[in-house]
């Protein structure tokens, strides 16, 4: 239960490889999750080595190199959601960096997340962590600005997560008294020890914005999540009809008795118990899914009833709520985090980790996070299942958090994103028992000058200003080549 979902799908391919299988079809989905790019190279090499053994090899990725590792490329798009789901490109990755298509400018250089003009600063308060220990942490000390982005890096298994999740985020909750926290209790779990945690005064809570699901059932949703189908129903219980029948702010809620369906309480879905088999869910036979009376779904705004409202994309729902500015704005947010193309009762089960992680950053800037303030937010590789042009919107998201006073501390292996931060702490130099120690703390432009580092390796190409003065120095490797291609 500790392992990640990475680490779970290496495990099944390092099986698959001790079977000898041939002429199978393997089908991975993200696997370079949590991976630093060094890991990532040796990750392609084992699927290298299954496809030379004669098996297919089908990949759902985002990383760049991986991309041009691979034989043959597919892309689809052009966009997400509604936007989404044609063909754009097919063929090699090098014919796909000439495409006129997101993933082709991205990766000929063409599109870029630019590395910041001015960073900001690190000089001012800060939080200092004293003797780090648990698992693999070697009684570590570490410096996180505020009001900057800090990023936790280094190799898969080096002890990032034991610093920032269990040690840190723990830390601050117990001195804090007791943090907003997005995610369930972690019960029985190791919690790591501290010698001291120095500038609380300057923190006024700390909000954990991982990956876990917002909701366990169908019944919770986007707009319900975010709090704004509490105007949805204020909009449709203050229409004439409405107010004739009775119909309060409540009998809009499909959670509650009033304007529910009964017999599927609400759900507009209905489980069958299946022998042998896991449960299954099938519409509604009463209200065919629509979750509402028949009595209530007369009530129209704008020739739309409220059910069929939940069926409109946040992008829609915008436009068509165009005069409504508080459920505008709320709704916004959602957009401003590239979750535009969700239908506003899409169920919470059919979300992936990153979209629901970036639905939290939707709700804490709709819930007042824009508002002056002082929170540290920690995020847990929220590039996951991320294209460049979702990172570049991730990024703006952030940059409102930062602006509006508060500190984010981010644990990611994304170079793009690495690139822009404020402040880096690398931790390393291998995994497990070879990892748990700081090898550079600092800017961006000073990790590149540790030879230790390497991160700073792989991130100096990407610092083309700094490269280019020669300010780095030290030895400086470049990343690995990708595997050979086959025809």
């Amino acid at each position: 239960r500790t392992l990640s979902g990475g680490e779970a799908q290496r495990i099944n391919l390092a099986n698959s490889l001790g079977s000898s299988l041939v002429d199978a079809l393997y089908g991975l989905d993200e696997p370079t999750i949590g991976l630093h790019p060094r890991d990532t190279e040796a990750l392609l090499q084992l699927l290298g080595r299954l496809r030379d053994s004669g098996n297919t090899v089908i990949v759902v990725e985002h990383d760049p190199l991986a991309i041009r590792s691979a034989d043959h490329v597919v892309e689809l798009g052009p966009a997400s959601g509604e936007r989404g789901g044609e063909l754009v490109f097919q063929g090699p990755p090098k014919q796909l960096e000439e495409a006129d298509t997101v993933t082709g400018r991205y990766l000929s250089g063409r599109a870029e997340i630019p590395v910041p003009e001015k960073r900001r600063r690190v000089d001012g308060p800060r939080l200092s962590l004293r003797k780090a220990r648990l698992h693999n942490l070697k009684d570590v000390d570490v410096e996180v600005p505020l009001g900057a982005m800090t990023v936790v890096t280094g190799v898969s298994g080096s002890g990032k997560s034991t610093l920032v999740h269990d040690v840190l985020f723990r830390a601050l909750e117990q001195e804090l008294g007791g943090g907003e926290t997005s995610a369930k209790e972690h019960l029985g779990e190791a919690v790591g020890k501290y010698d001291g945690l120095e500038g609380l005064s300057r923190v006024e809570t700390v909000v954990l914005v991982d990956q876990s699901p917002i909701g366990r059932t169908p019944r919770s949703n986007p707009v319900t999540y975010i709090k704004a189908w509490d105007e949805v129903r204020r909009i449709f219980s203050s229409l004439p009809l409405s107010r004739r029948r009775g119909f309060g702010p409540g009998a809009l809620s499909f959670n509650v008795e009033g304007g529910r369906c009964e017999a599927c309480k609400g759900a507009g879905r209905v489980e069958v118990e299946m022998i042998f088999m896991a449960d299954v869910y099938v519409p509604c036979d009463v209200c065919g899914g629509s979750r509402y009376k028949p009595e209530l779904l007369e009530v129209s705004y704008k020739g739309m009833n409220v059910a069929e409202v939940l069926e409109l994309t946040v992008d829609e729902a915008i436009r068509f709520f165009i005069k409504e500015d508080k459920l505008g704005q709320t709704l916004w947010h959602l957009q401003q985090v590239g979750l535009g193309y969700l239908r506003l009762g899409q169920p919470a089960t059919t979300l992936s980790g990153g979209e629901a992680q970036r639905l939290k950053i939707a709700r804490e800037l709709a819930s007042g996070a824009g508002k002056k303030g002082r929170k540290v937010y920690i995020l847990d590789e929220p590039t996951t299942g991320l294209s460049g042009e979702d990172i570049r919107k991730l990024l703006r998201v952030l940059t409102q958090l930062l602006e509006a006073g508060h500190s984010v501390v981010v644990i990611e292996h994304n170079l793009d994103l690495i690139k822009t931060a404020d402040w880096i702490i690398d931790l390393g130099p291998g995994a497990g028992a070879g990892g748990g120690e700081v090898v550079a703390m600092g800017r961006p432009e000073d990790i590149v000058r540790v030879p230790e580092s390497l991160t700073g390796r792989f991130l100096l190409p990407l610092l083309s200003h700094e490269s280019s003065t020669g300010g780095a120095s030290g030895v400086v490797e470049t990343p690995p080549p990708p595997m050979p291609r086959r025809k």
